[in-house]
C-alpha cells in the first residue's frame, strides 16, 4: 500500500515563500541596460532611465540657467542632482546625498556644505575639502545637447 508523501511543516512553506518574494523583489531592483546611454558607457547607480528623444535621460536644466561658476540643484526623484558650470564648456552633476552618513548637502557660495557634520566639497569636482566624509559626492554622468543638459 502506498504511504501519502507527508505535506510539508508551516515552517518550510513560509520560508521559501519568503525566499521567493525576497527574490521577486531584488530581482525588479537589479539595474538593467534597457535604453542604454547616449554618452557611451554606462549610467551611474540610481541613475534614471532614459526618458527623452535621441536616448538622452531626462532633461535637467537649460545651459544658460546655470552661470559659469555655480551649480544648482535640478530634477526631482532620482534624478536630482546639483548640475555644476565649473568652466564655460563644462557641465558636471553629484549626488545631493553628503557621502559621509546620507545628508543633503547645500550651496554656500563656491562650495557644497553637508548642513549636519560640516563636510564641505568642492563645487567644480564634488572632492572632499572638508571632513568627516572621506569620499567625494557621488558623479552622475550628464550630456549637453541644443543647449540643453540632460542626465545620461
Amino acid at each position: 500500500m502506498e504511504q501519502p508523501s507527508p505535506s510539508p511543516s508551516r515552517r518550510v512553506v513560509i520560508t521559501l515563500s519568503s525566499s521567493v518574494a525576497a527574490a521577486a523583489a531584488l530581482a525588479a531592483c537589479a539595474p538593467t541596460n534597457a535604453g542604454g546611454s547616449s554618452a557611451g558607457g554606462t549610467s551611474a547607480p540610481g541613475a534614471a532611465p532614459a526618458t527623452s528623444a535621441g536616448g538622452r535621460g531626462p532633461e535637467l536644466a537649460k545651459a544658460s540657467d546655470v552661470p559659469v561658476g555655480s551649480s544648482k540643484l535640478v530634477g526631482s526623484g532620482n534624478a536630482q542632482v546639483f548640475l555644476s558650470h565649473p568652466s564655460a564648456d563644462t557641465f558636471r552633476a553629484f549626488s545631493p546625498s553628503c557621502t559621509h552618513q546620507g545628508c543633503t548637502v547645500e550651496v554656500r557660495s563656491d562650495i557644497f556644505h553637508c548642513p549636519c557634520h560640516g563636510s564641505e566639497f568642492a563645487l567644480a569636482d564634488g572632492a572632499v575639502l572638508q571632513g568627516p566624509a572621506e569620499r567625494p559626492l557621488i558623479e552622475r554622468k550628464v550630456t549637453v545637447a541644443d543647449g540643453t543638459v540632460y542626465l545620461a
